[in-house]
């Protein structure tokens, strides 16, 4: 049976820098990132994104995230792998649940979500979980 959870998110420390310059201004860039999540998911997650700017407002981005806390009552973790696109106002991104990755009584976790982030806090996660 799939849950259906919603949450907010805040950025607790975002650490960008480049690794490639292209012609053009455009840029390769990685971010490590650490992010606080309160509703139906409450802890914090630490990721890595990779994010390539092709003008110098806009970026397509992939990235793993594992969040650690509470979900639906169960307390571990478990890992976000996704990809999106931020258009200079917001960043939208579709994730899935990496099989295996759940820990605790999360274990066994999996399901897919959407995020949704723009200038001003907090961002909005959507997550759809089952066990196996």
């Amino acid at each position: 049976m799939t849950t259906h959870a919603e949450a907010t998110f805040k950025v607790k420390s975002w650490n960008e820098s480049t690794y490639d310059k292209m012609e053009e201004g455009k840029k390769s860039n990685r971010a490590s990132v650490t992010y606080t999540y309160e509703g139906d998911i409450v802890g914090e997650s630490k990721g890595e994104s990779l994010l390539m700017y092709p003008t110098e407002t806009t970026s397509s981005f992939v990235g793993l995230e594992r969040i650690t806390g509470k979900l639906g009552g169960k307390t571990g973790s478990f890992v976000l792998q996704g990809s999106g696109y931020y258009d200079g106002q917001t960043a939208r991104a579709g994730m899935s649940i990496i099989p295996g990755s759940g820990t605790g009584e999360l274990a066994g976790i999996g399901g897919t979500a959407k995020m949704e982030a723009g200038h001003v806090p907090p961002g909005r996660l959507s997550l759809d979980y089952d066990f196996e």
